[in-house]
Order: structure tokens, then C-alpha cells, then sequence
């Protein structure tokens, strides 16, 4: 049931990076650039966790999630920042 899961949170971010693409080639606004990077950077994390849970439950790789996550809420924290100005 984990692996469902995890495996729909992926899919759900990526979807939503995708989405997010598609309407910055339509408006270019950049704002929902960094968005799309920042939702696809959480797939990536997203599937990090899939990979550390179901595949190689042995191992911890929390940092290598973690980190993944820190840097894509970090683009999206800078681009909202830039945008301010």
C-alpha cells in the first residue's frame, strides 16, 4: 500500500510541474517557471522516497531526499523573492 502511495505522490507532482510548464508557454510568467521547477524538483523527491522506502529499504537515503527538497523549495523561495523586486 506504501508503494502506491508514494508512487501517486510522484506522479501527482509531476503532473502538476507539467501543468505549470504548460501555462508558462502560454503566459511566460516567471513566477510559474520557478513553480514548475520547485514541483518538479518535489517528483524528484517524491521518487527518492519510492526508491528509499520500497527499493532499498536497508539504506537511508533521507539526506539525498531531504536535500532534494531543500534545493527545490529554495528555487521557488528565490523566485518569489526575485519577483518581488
Amino acid at each position: 500500500m506504501a508503494a502506491v502511495i508514494y508512487s501517486l505522490c510522484a506522479i501527482t507532482s509531476g503532473f502538476c510541474a507539467w501543468l505549470l510548464v504548460r501555462a508558462y508557454s502560454v503566459s511566460r510568467s516567471r513566477l510559474l517557471l520557478w513553480s514548475a521547477v520547485c514541483f518538479a524538483g518535489l517528483a524528484l523527491e517524491n521518487g527518492a522516497l519510492w526508491i528509499d522506502k520500497i527499493v532499498f529499504p536497508q539504506d537511508d537515503l533521507s539526506a539525498l531526499r531531504v536535500s532534494i527538497g531543500l534545493f527545490a523549495m529554495t528555487v521557488l523561495l528565490l523566485g518569489m523573492i526575485w519577483e518581488a523586486e
